[in-house]
């Protein structure tokens, strides 16, 4: 197999395939340097460090940044990187967007199946947007929307497997051979990593989600600050970096608890940063602050309600915001970046039993159960051994 894929959650989805699958693999990662796939599969380059971390429309100057870093010139070498390799390859598999069915396409030439993974795009993102609101999101419009550049690469696939049934269902309404086996986002939530059960007290944990980008440096101290409003709770940050990353953070002072772990106080309030201990942060958690993509999205599939807000980027900007909440619906509360409003926001949850069971019917419902990657490996190694 010759897996595709363009971004830190696509890694994820295509190395947790990678596991499942009985045939040998090579893997084309083209943003980073797919780490995800060190176990699991041969990975080929180059390697591509945007600074927009795979989102380059998200904003114009992600996308200028990204072409300063190479964008154009590294993806053309990669196509030629990966269509040596498809010569060898039963299968291609896509998984993200367009851009990534593209290469792959591009990269699997005549005779041999080729299969997407959309963990990205849903019909939700486009529920109740207006003309004016594609227009004032122009730039993410294939992020919003199965554009007819992608349903025509996607009719040419063997098989298309989307995030959800709605999805599937429009897909096919358009001539696409697209199905729904379960959550991508469920599948890739990682096992607990540590027991938290020294570090935590009889308060109900609060999980800071500030994402793996460089959107964590500004929201991490929105968060913190929201947190110390929020006595009744107990904080917990899980931070994607080393703790060496972490940003400055006026007024509240640092303990170390290893390697892994650190203290932050200020006045009274208390905050653990984990490092490598998301899967653990995600299952203790019964609320969750996040400005993250995947994260967020697997805390409200666990059934946990999410409140967020617009960072300067490069991912959590206020298009990505929106589009997010559309997606969760009343798992995601959306507010300003603000402390005060962030807390308030998270206090409704603890207050009003209601409103928690709504959220958390919601992410349940929207982000679906887990299981499909498993299933789509059972396919892709029958369709392998027809070859």
């Amino acid at each position: 197999m010759l897996i595709v894929s363009n971004g830190t959650a696509e890694d994820l989805i295509g190395a947790k395939l990678a596991a499942f699958l009985r045939s040998d693999v090579l893997a084309l990662p083209l943003v980073g340097e797919g780490r995800a796939y060190a176990s699991v599969a041969h990975v080929l380059g180059p390697p591509l460090a945007l600074p927009s971390g795979g989102f380059p429309f998200a904003s114009f100057p992600n996308l200028r940044a990204d072409l300063a870093a190479g964008l154009i010139g590294t993806s053309f070498r990669q196509l030629a990187s990966g269509a040596r390799a498809a010569r060898s390859a039963d299968v291609v598999v896509s998984v993200g967007d367009a851009y990534a069915l593209l290469l792959a396409t591009l990269a699997s030439g005549a005779g041999r199946p080729l299969v997407q993974l959309q963990p990205l795009v849903t019909v939700r993102y486009a529920e109740r947007l207006t003309l004016a609101d594609h227009l004032r999101e122009l730039n993410a419009l294939g992020a919003n929307v199965f554009l007819p550049p992608e349903v025509a690469l996607q009719r040419r696939a063997w098989s298309v497997f989307t995030r959800d049934e709605a999805s599937a269902a429009h897909l096919r309404r358009r001539g696409v051979a697209a199905r729904y086996l379960g959550s991508f986002a469920m599948d890739v939530l990682p096992e607990p990593e540590r027991d938290l059960s020294v570090l935590l007290d009889d308060r109900p944990v609060l999980a800071l989600l500030p994402g793996s980008r460089g959107d964590a440096i500004s929201s991490l101290p929105i968060m913190l600050e929201a947190a110390a409003r929020l006595r009744e709770l107990r904080a917990v940050v899980a931070w994607a970096g080393p703790l060496s990353a972490l940003p400055d953070l006026p007024g509240w002072t640092t303990e170390p608890l290893g390697d892994a772990a650190v203290h932050l106080s200020k006045g009274g309030a208390t905050v653990t940063v984990l490092r490598g201990a998301f899967g653990s942060v995600a299952r203790a958690a019964r609320f969750a602050i996040g400005t993250a993509g995947t994260a967020s999205e697997q805390l409200a599939g666990l059934g946990v309600p999410v409140v967020a807000f617009p960072t300067l980027g490069p991912q959590f900007v206020a298009t990505f915001a929106r589009r997010q909440k559309r997606l969760l619906g009343e798992a995601l509360t959306l507010v300003d970046a603000q402390p005060n409003a962030v807390a308030d926001a998270v206090r409704r949850f603890v207050t009003n039993d209601r409103a928690y069971d709504a959220a958390s019917r919601a992410g349940r419902e929207r982000i679906g159960a887990g299981g499909a990657l498993e299933r789509i490996a059972r396919d892709l190694d029958a369709l392998s051994g027809a070859r």
